[in-house]
């Protein structure tokens, strides 16, 4: 049965309840929307809330010194007394500095970037204009498979098949040939360490960065590579002059987001990255470490120390990646937004 409205100049007009289950079921859709959006938000800043309460008496204990030491040592379990510092204590000769788990983060993520991104951006390319129609669904698939396993798949693979190859093989290769660039010679290690960590973070983020830049190519109208081969262009040149320039907030929105990736894998790592404490890698076989892997290799050793320092400091490394990852974001956002603008004075 129709329902009467008052409209805005006093003029009664039927509504019929189909227009008002609509009505409804939008509000409705828009509120839950909302909550949805708001609750996983909340759970953001509220894990992050608990973890710098946790963390502040390391933050305490440790000050400013934690950003720049490259010394980790939760100090003597078996000893006598208490080191306190700012009011807070910790066991004797304990001293935490992230230095070295943070330049190895960002060393093994940007080195891993400088290799991934340009094979994924030809893969994504070739994806859409090379493959033929009959095999794309395959090599979609494949692509997806890749993005789809677990990180410890890889990290076994990486000890298993990739760290022998480095040790017998590259290593001795690259020493021999290239030795006299910087970062390229000296010993060689056992082959585990920072290029073992990039080759595997490498295979784990390329299928991320060739699914969204498959995605935002097709989303594109093809009109843009047709009218670039129309011109005169070659193949390569309406792909890399073209098609890449009008994805660009896309395309740089997949290199963050495996950047992310990157920064804050684990396992995977942890499985080949030979596990450096309180040292700097001297070339690209020495052995490194991240934030995330070190959380996961001293917390063990971390649960014996009686006075919870080191416990907490580990927590204060969780802090600064997850810190260090919230920047990433807001990084990618802008450039995003600025990619976003140039794109819209293009047009205009």
């Amino acid at each position: 049965m129709a329902t009467l409205e008052m409209s805005a100049g006093g003029v009664a007009k039927a509504t019929s309840p189909s227009a008002l289950q609509r009505k409804i079921s939008q509000t409705l859709l828009r509120a839950l929307t909302g909550v949805a959006a708001l609750f996983s938000f909340a759970i953001i800043f509220i894990m992050l809330f608990f973890l710098l309460v946790y963390a502040y008496p390391a933050i305490r204990f440790n000050g400013w010194g934690f950003f720049t030491s490259p010394i980790w040592n939760i100090g003597n379990q078996y000893g006598s007394g208490v080191a306190t510092r700012n009011g807070f204590s910790g066991a004797p000769g304990a001293e935490f500095g992230a230095l070295v788990f943070i330049f190895g983060s960002v060393l093994s993520a940007l080195l891993t970037m400088l290799v991934s991104v340009p094979l994924a951006l030809m893969v994504g390319l070739a994806l859409v204009y090379r493959i033929p129609r009959q095999l794309r669904p395959i090599a979609n698939a494949l692509v997806e498979l890749m993005a789809g396993i677990p990180s410890v798949v890889y990290g076994l693979w990486g000890l298993v098949v990739l760290v022998p190859w480095i040790s017998n093989a590259l290593a001795p290769w690259v020493t021999s040939h290239l030795g006299f660039i910087p970062f390229l010679g000296g010993p060689t290690g056992s082959g585990t360490g920072l290029i073992a960590s990039v080759f595997i973070l490498s295979l784990m983020v390329i299928p991320i960065m060739v699914a969204t830049t498959r995605d935002v190519i097709l989303a594109q109208s093809n009109a843009i590579f047709e009218a670039s081969m129309a011109l005169g262009s070659t193949s390569w040149q309406a792909m890399t002059r073209a098609v890449l320039p009008s994805v660009r907030s896309g395309i740089v929105a997949s290199i963050m987001l495996a950047f992310g990736r990157a920064i804050g894998e684990t396992m995977a790592v942890l499985m080949v990255c030979g596990s450096a404490i309180n040292a700097f890698p001297s070339n690209i076989f020495s052995p490194v470490n991240t934030i995330a892997a070190v959380i996961v290799s001293q917390l063990e050793s971390a649960l014996t120390d009686a006075t919870g320092m080191a416990q907490r400091s580990l927590a204060e490394l969780a802090c600064t990646l997850f810190i260090i990852t919230l920047l990433i974001n807001v990084i990618a956002r802008a450039m995003m937004r600025g990619a976003d603008r140039r794109e819209g004075r293009g047009h205009a």
